[in-house]
């Protein structure tokens, strides 16, 4: 088994270096539209299947089956927030935010659309967006880059550092040559690489396996399920999508709004396919993988049913599906940092304007190297915690930062850049004050506490200060109105 897993492994990583190649060729003259956005040509398929993909990535097929096998039906609320969540975002966000920010300066990122929303003169706003996009998704890649680190490990015996080297030197292989389309195709094909893996692991599980004597050390599967803190912290999670600037770009890349709703139904499905899946994994893992204190504790669930039940060949194909996971979360994280940086700080502060396309791209590149370097570092700490919970936290702060500034800018025509501001930062206060004082001792999800503190500071600086200019009035009016 030892000798086929990392063939397939190694043919699946050069596939993907392959699709980065074939952009850095194709797309060798285009400008920072182009690396950054794909020049908003995405089809439906590819928009839909590539949010979803960036969205879920190694937890989804590890922390979060795990965590269902560990702590029983509560820790399904989760799917189920997720779920509902990414549906609102696609049937209310979505459309929105592709025409707002074409009229808005034609925005290729999110901190350059919520600017241009106000037609702001100061690039406070954008500093702060990117500040926190450089933190938090140093945090989440690195639950990427940890994951397949285990994977290897776990697979091939290979040192988990030597791995997490590895799958680290593909990722920003891959992202670095081939920008936004590399991204978008690669996360194309994994997403239905995962969506195959999770379909057959637990069905075959159930069929396949001998049923197993319940153990101790696992919660009893109704134990706390509609417990109020265990419903609202996971139901909670489905905020997140209205922050999350690595999937909410691809609302903006879709070449109209006709391809949009074609995207939206088949992104709400595969979401819910997905979700459902990865609970389903953690139900059935109760009952035919024995409790392993190393199985629970390096979020192995996923893993070891795929080997208990195929040969190595198939096993080989579907655990690549933890790379596709891992990776196509990790570049559209890289990429959407970095193009904050270069776009909403570099160009605009260290330049000055004058940056050509040219010299953009190479300062996103660049850019893509340093965060994966500091998301490794990370990853190897052995102090950085579970897969899952990096995807907490980071998830956390992301929801609770943007999702009010952002779902405000696109309903609430009255709202200002003070407001958007206030609610950027008191979210990301908020959220993090929650983690570090409060969070262990009310068992709630600091995303909950984190959005409404963003929400209700946005609303309240909106009101007391300066309602926006009849420009920013009239261009709002336009933007509801404007069509394909």
């Amino acid at each position: 088994m030892s000798s086929l897993e990392p063939v397939v492994f190694a043919l699946y990583l050069l596939f993907m270096l392959g699709i980065g190649i074939y952009f850095f060729i194709r797309d060798r003259n285009g400008g920072e539209k182009t690396y950054f956005l794909g020049d908003r040509k995405m089809g439906a398929w590819v928009s839909a299947l590539s949010a979803g993909a960036s969205d879920m990535s190694a937890w989804v097929l590890m922390g979060l089956p795990t965590a269902v096998y560990l702590k029983g039906m509560g820790q399904v609320w989760i799917a189920v927030g997720l779920a509902l969540g990414y549906a609102l975002s696609w049937i209310f966000q979505a459309p929105r935010l592709r025409k707002f920010s074409v009229t808005f300066g034609d925005s290729i990122t999110i901190p350059q659309f919520l600017s241009n929303r106000f037609l702001a003169k100061s690039h406070v706003l954008q500093i702060i967006c990117a500040t926190v996009f450089l933190v938090a998704y140093t945090i989440y890649a690195a639950s990427s880059v940890k994951a397949c680190g285990t994977l290897f490990n776990r697979i091939t015996g290979m040192d988990s550092a030597n791995a997490m080297y590895l799958a680290a030197a593909v990722i920003v292989g891959y992202t670095f040559l081939g920008g936004f389309s590399a991204v978008c195709w690669t996360d194309f094909f994994q997403g239905l690489l995962v969506l195959g893996a999770m379909f057959l692991a637990p069905l075959c599980a159930y069929f396949a396996l001998e049923p197993v004597a319940p153990s101790q050390a696992l919660t009893p599967l109704w134990e706390n399920a509609f417990q109020w803190q265990t419903v609202v912290s996971g139901l909670a999670w489905g905020l997140g999508y209205f922050g999350m600037p690595h999937i909410i770009i691809r609302f903006m890349s879709i070449k109209s709004q006709k391809e949009l709703r074609k995207s939206s139904v088949i992104g709400i499905s595969w979401t819910v396919l997905i979700v459902f899946f990865a609970a389903l994994i953690g139900i059935i893992g109760r009952h035919v993988i024995p409790y392993d204190a190393n199985v629970a504790g390096k979020e192995l669930v996923f893993i070891e049913m795929v080997r208990k039940i195929f040969p190595a060949l198939i096993s080989g194909v579907l655990l690549s599906a933890v790379l596709a996971a891992s990776m196509s979360t990790a570049d559209s994280q890289l990429l959407a940092a970095s193009s904050a940086f270069s776009c909403d700080v570099y160009k605009p502060l260290i330049r000055q304007g004058k940056a050509n396309d040219a010299e953009l791209l190479w300062v996103g590149r660049f850019l893509v190297l340093v965060i994966a370097l500091l998301a490794l570092i990370i990853a190897m700490d052995p102090r950085a915690g579970t897969i899952m919970g990096l995807v907490e936290n980071a998830w956390g702060v992301f929801g609770a930062a943007f999702g009010p500034a952002i779902m405000l800018a696109l309903f609430w025509k009255r709202f200002n850049l003070a407001g958007a501001i206030a609610g950027i930062l008191a979210g990301a206060l908020v959220d993090v004050l929650w983690i570090v004082l409060l969070k262990s001792s009310t068992g709630v999800y600091e995303l909950l506490p984190g959005f409404v503190s963003g929400l209700i500071a946005a609303v309240a600086v909106a009101f007391c200060t300066k309602k926006p200019s009849q420009e920013v009035l009239d261009l709002y009016q336009l933007a509801q109105t404007k069509g394909e």
